[in-house]
């Protein structure tokens, strides 16, 4: 239980890690990406509504009524739609920037850096990201589909949701943690391997995070403060990193 709630603890540690000089940069960039596509795609879908209201609703004025009623609908499914994706697709377009804030985030707590951050290793390090992210969906499709039947069976669905919510405390262990344990070269089996050998603080770890995505506005912030908590994990536990 001791090691399970260190986990949490890490979670929750980037908070104080992500705006310091030297790792913010890597913060900021991604949100600011992730922000202008959400507006991008919200005002492309405000634009298509005001249209059609103005291309149908204004020939039939008996139904002008409908337009007091689509636009609360709109904005709801807006918000719906940036809660429950928007952490989703930080993660891809967060994945090239999240290597090297986990290295920013190791040499701010070391002192030493262990990843070269030159310029001509961006596209390579780039290309890995998304080699990785790749790789670790598959990885979760793999398993999420078998267990997303469990819950349409009888008696055994009764427990599907709280094998669910091990799976997801595991899967987000497994995508935080590949960050700073691929920047020390440890492929993703081994990466596995450690996680299982050591349990408790992997899904303490896992849990804090999940709990950091369905926060509204703290959402926003989850994959940042979850790569350097991650980070930090790593650095702090010699079982992850011997």
């Amino acid at each position: 239980m001791r090691k399970f709630l260190l986990g949490i603890n890490y979670s929750i540690s980037g908070f104080k890690l992500i705006f310091k000089p030297g790792i913010r940069i890597y913060v900021i960039i991604p949100l600011l990406i992730n922000s202008f596509l959400f507006a991008g795609i919200i005002l492309s879908g405000a634009n298509t509504l005001n249209r059609f209201i103005d291309t149908y609703l204004s020939q039939w004025h008996w139904l002008e009524w409908l337009t007091w009623l689509l636009w609360p609908i709109f904005i709801i499914i807006a918000l719906a739609i940036v809660f429950f994706l928007f952490s989703v697709i930080a993660n891809f377009i967060g994945a090239p920037f999240n290597g090297f804030l986990s290295a920013a985030v190791e040499r701010s707590i070391t002192g030493s850096e262990k990843k070269s951050e030159t310029k001509e290793n961006y596209a390579e390090v780039i290309m890995l990201a998304f080699k990785m992210e790749l790789q670790k969906f598959l990885y979760f499709i793999i398993r999420a589909l078998p267990l997303l039947i469990l819950f349409l069976l009888p008696i055994i669905n009764i427990a599907a949701p709280f094998i669910w919510l091990f799976f997801t405390a595991w899967m987000l262990t497994i995508e935080y943690g590949d960050y700073p344990m691929g920047n020390h070269d440890i492929s993703f089996k081994v990466q596995r391997e450690r996680f299982r050998s050591n349990r408790q603080l992997a899904y303490g770890f896992g849990s804090g995070v999940m709990f950091l995505t369905m926060v509204p506005i703290i959402n926003f912030f989850a994959m940042p403060v979850a790569v350097a908590g991650a980070t930090r994990m790593f650095i702090e536990s010699p079982e992850l990193n011997s």
